[in-house]
């Protein structure tokens, strides 16, 4: 693996210029694609299914973790929210405990 930065929570890659950056491995928990009301094709387009709670990599295998999990607890279920963002379990605060502390420790590789 050739990635320098991990994106477990990248949804549509919204945040990224360059939505198809090869430094960057980007995860979600979904693989899907919906059409909005006005048209636009919504892509969650993963290069690995996974779950933030529990990242599948050893220990500092990446530079950088940019964690920026679902922020929505309420949302309609077809809303485009949801549809964009993704939503938070019931149990949104274990969710976050769990993300966090695993996030953090795929972060530290010595740079080559």
């Amino acid at each position: 693996m050739n990635a320098q930065v991990l994106d477990p929570c990248s949804a549509s890659r919204m945040m990224w210029f360059d939505k198809g950056d090869q430094r960057a491995l980007f995860g979600d928990i979904r693989d899907e694609e919906h059409v909005l009301c006005d048209g636009r094709v919504l892509k969650v387009k993963p290069d690995v299914i996974m779950d933030f709670r529990n990242l599948p990599f050893p220990d500092a295998s990446f530079n950088m973790v940019v964690f920026d999990p679902p922020h929505l607890v309420r949302a309609g279920r077809e809303s485009w929210l949801r549809l964009k963002y993704g939503i938070l379990t019931d149990d949104w605060r274990d969710d976050l405990r769990k993300g966090l502390p695993s996030a953090s420790g795929y972060c530290g590789r010595a740079s080559s």
